[in-house]
């Protein structure tokens, strides 16, 4: 089940009846609905890498991805709309039983995730990029930003000024992208690579 923190909420039932509201001021009001951040047990007293999806389209891959940030201690934001409700059978069989592991924080718009996220290093992935994501130094609170299957990220976000870099994961010529859970997987594994993988056993 999935567990609340930071919250005004009381730990009542379970994501598909009532979750909190991401807010500008990082406090919630409890509703029904998709909206909000869920915190699991897996806290760290140090700061981890943060996967931003943006409008995710497809519910597997955002549940793969919720196994990533458990087993990685990294956090996973989402930005709406979403092409899912959190509730989805097929989201939570992706998940596995580790959605009470992983932090996971949905955000209105992107502005809202940019006043929840920033100062921090925004490093977005996209396969038009010049520079290869295996070729940046990466720190601790480094955001990962990728767009919505199957696509990705559009010009105007790309060229959003929190944007701080475009960065690809090389590929095959004639290829035209990576799943987005396999993306998300193998950058934050190369980020988490380069700080030794603290925590890890």
């Amino acid at each position: 089940m999935w567990q609340f923190h930071e919250y005004d909420s009381p730990a009542l039932g379970s994501p598909e009846s009532l979750l909190s509201r991401d807010s500008s001021v990082g406090r919630g009001v409890c509703e029904r609905g998709r909206h909000g951040k869920h915190r699991g047990a897996f806290c760290h007293d140090r700061q981890m890498f943060r996967l931003l999806f943006f409008s995710p389209r497809i519910p597997p891959n955002t549940g793969n991805a919720i196994r990533t940030a458990a087993a990685t201690g990294c956090e996973l934001h989402l930005v709406e709309p979403l092409g899912f409700d959190l509730s989805e059978p097929q989201l939570r069989r992706a998940g596995l039983d580790y959605h009470d592991l992983a932090s996971v924080t949905v955000h209105a718009s992107l502005p809202a995730a940019w006043q929840a996220l920033l100062p921090a290093r925004v490093f977005a992935f996209t396969a038009q990029a010049s520079s290869r994501f295996a070729d940046i130094g990466y720190r601790p609170g480094d955001v990962l930003m990728f767009g919505p299957e199957p696509d990705g990220l559009d010009a105007e976000t790309l060229a959003d000024p929190n944007v701080t870099q475009q960065v690809r994961i090389p590929m095959l010529a004639g290829r035209r992208s990576l799943n987005l859970s396999n993306a998300a997987a193998i950058a934050v594994y190369e980020a988490w690579r380069q700080q030794g993988y603290p925590g890890a056993v």
